[in-house]
């Protein structure tokens, strides 16, 4: 605060004004990203959410959702404002019951002022009233809500909340979740976690889910229409909850030979990276066209095109290893996606392994020999690739490859040890690559920089010693992998593999 003149009467108050902390003398707007240089404008500053309660109805008729949304936040700096990433139309917002004032900026910022400022440290509850049609709003030009002939799904990476719950839309606010949904009889509503029940009345009816543990927004789904649902409940105790769009036509069979094995894939998958992290499981099918699959917390998101060629177990594989990594722990920046999709894509490789398709080894090397100095793949850098590479088949593949070079220098015990060892530390938080380089380290006793700079940051393809000590070299000459002077021959495993490639393709950046 400042004056120009103080006059002798208030130079008591002007001391104590003194006294006050400027935080707290002076409150001001929370930031409107969180800070990821990828995308500055996801996320928010100055609250951290702890919990979300969401009570919908939907009508897949006409794609009309309304809700209330409550949010139980803390505040983690003195604010005046603070924003929410949404794209609905509001009609009412309160924070802790007192009406507050809100308008609209950017291209999806929903802007809050509460009555009075929120200190630093103070426990809020944010009321959020909003109706729309999620498939008639866009923002950057896509839209993360998908359209079905029965009604529609909210599953998109990095952002698919704006389009169905306001939020805190960033990996580094992890919160727990209530999602209640109101939908006509005869229709079903999917989401994430445990589903703690169904109640009728007078053609409605509503399911209402849980998630427990900290759930990334991104990570959050919802699904309505026509379902075939299966139950069951994994060797370890933990129950599975399928779902198929009753209208997945020739794809149906080959959908449910891969996603029914879910139970199996999770326990074998325990094996590698310890316990199941959750306490529910599954996967569902709608009747969408897109052709990606999103590793959607405990409730994994498949598009029927995965399984246009066929049963494909692989892609499970994929979707379930992200429970650990990517969602157990998950990306303190979206730079940081090498910690999802490398590992996701070499529980791919260990699972070709177990199915004796081809050792990870031998995957390793068929990367390696398929794509020559030349090849703008490695001008790709998996430890930081950029947005528009986000999700570029390199993050995945040469991803991968540094996994193997890894477990070749460190050898097995070490590898394995860090596998597992990895999401138990960093349980329920965010991690970037730099920590798990300092984890490797630690575990194995050995200096690793040299090595994840040549695999995840050079923007070329590691020549002699270093694709030596991956034990890529026999591959370099190309020999390993040609028969007769022919073309390449992949491992058996590697179609199915190489189907999943783009599995998150659905981003607005590719």
């Amino acid at each position: 605060m400042h004056r120009r003149i103080i006059v002798p009467g208030v130079l008591a108050s002007a001391s104590l004004l003194l006294a006050i902390p400027a935080s707290a003398a002076s409150p001001s707007p929370g930031a409107p990203g969180i800070g990821d240089p990828y995308y500055p404008d996801y996320g928010n500053g100055g609250y951290d959410v702890s919990h979300y309660d969401l009570r919908l109805t939907y009508r897949p008729a006409t794609d009309e959702l309304e809700g209330t949304a409550t949010l139980l936040a803390r505040t983690t700096q003195d604010l005046s404002r603070f924003n929410l990433d949404f794209l609905l139309d509001v009609s009412e917002v309160r924070v802790n019951g007192v009406r507050a004032s809100f308008t609209t900026s950017g291209e999806h910022e929903l802007e809050i002022t509460p009555g009075r400022p929120l200190p630093e440290g103070t426990d809020v509850t944010v009321v959020v009233r909003y109706r729309g049609v999620p498939s008639s709003k866009e923002a950057y030009g896509f839209t993360g809500w998908h359209r079905t002939p029965d009604g529609g799904v909210a599953a998109n990476e990095p952002e698919a909340s704006w389009w169905w719950f306001p939020g805190n839309d960033h990996p580094l606010d992890k919160a727990t979740y209530d999602v209640s949904v109101q939908v006509p009889d005869g229709t079903q509503a999917i989401s994430n976690g445990t589903l703690q029940s169904t109640s009728s009345r007078a053609g409605w009816t509503r399911y209402s889910w849980r998630s427990d543990k900290p759930q990334a927004t991104y990570l959050a789904t919802l699904a309505v229409g026509r379902f075939d649902i299966t139950t069951g409940t994994t060797e370890s105790g933990i129950p599975v909850l399928n779902a198929y769009s009753e209208d997945l036509g020739a794809h149906a069979g080959a959908a449910r030979a891969s996603i029914e094995r879910t139970g199996e894939v999770a326990d074998w998958l325990a094996g590698y990276f310890g316990p199941y992290p959750f306490n529910a499981l599954g996967g569902y099918v709608p009747n969408t066209d897109t052709g990606y699959a999103l590793e959607t917390q405990t409730r994994p998101f498949y598009s029927p095109r995965q399984f246009a060629g066929g049963s494909n177990v692989s892609v499970v594989v994929h979707e379930l290893a992200h429970q650990w990594y990517g969602d157990l722990v998950s990306v303190a920046g979206w730079k940081d996606i090498w910690i999802n999709e490398g590992f996701a894509r070499y529980a791919q490789w260990l699972w070709s392994e177990h199915e004796g398709e081809g050792t990870a080894q031998e995957l390793a090397d068929h990367v390696y020999a398929s794509h020559p100095a030349g090849d703008p793949f490695w001008t790709v850098k998996p430890g930081d690739p950029g947005p528009e590479n986000q999700f570029h088949g390199a993050v995945y593949d040469r991803g991968a490859l540094a996994l193997q070079a890894l477990r070749n220098t460190i050898g097995d015990e070490a590898f394995f040890a860090v596998l597992k060892g990895w999401p138990r530390t960093f349980a329920h938080g965010n991690a970037t690559v730099a920590d798990f380089r300092r984890y490797a380290e630690e575990v194995s006793g050995k200096p690793l920089a040299a090595l994840f700079d040549t695999w995840l940051y050079r923007a070329s393809r590691p020549e002699g010693a270093a694709a030596r000590a991956a034990s890529v070299a026999s591959a370099a000459s190309g020999d390993a992998r040609v028969a007769g002077g022919g073309p390449l021959v992949p491992p058996k495993s590697w179609k199915k593999i190489a189907a999943t490639n783009g599995v998150h393709g659905g981003g607005h950046r590719h």
